[in-house]
């Protein structure tokens, strides 16, 4: 089974969710992704399974969110994911990405949903 985890170790409900994988049994592919450049398009594809607009994958109380002026409605999703991946800590997480699905998963137990 892939399992995909867009991970920042600093958050206690991305530790929480990685530890859930774990005592599964499960391996993920963990993505920190405030270390690694994120892929547009992999990126884009991702945070589209998870059926969540992509507003609602962004943290809002990020200097950046209100720097970059990201509340303005007119906006696009391009717009939106261009700003993510320049500035990869508006990603709300973490994101776990399955065969069976993607899920913002907070709490963390929703990511049982798409586990085996």
């Amino acid at each position: 089974m892939f399992i995909r985890i867009y991970h920042n170790p600093r958050c206690s409900k991305s530790r929480a969710t990685l530890a859930l994988i774990e005592e599964a049994g499960l391996q993920a592919q963990v993505i920190e992704y405030l270390k690694t450049p994120l892929d547009s398009a992999a990126l884009a594809v991702d945070l589209a399974a998870t059926g969540l607009p992509l507003r609602d994958l962004l943290r809002t109380g990020e200097p950046e969110y209100q720097a970059l002026h990201l509340d303005n409605p007119a906006l696009s999703d391009e717009a939106l994911l261009a700003a993510i991946v320049a500035q990869p800590i508006l990603l709300n997480r973490p994101i776990v990405v399955t065969q069976k699905g993607a899920r913002l998963c907070r709490p963390p137990e929703l990511v049982a949903e798409i586990l085996p």
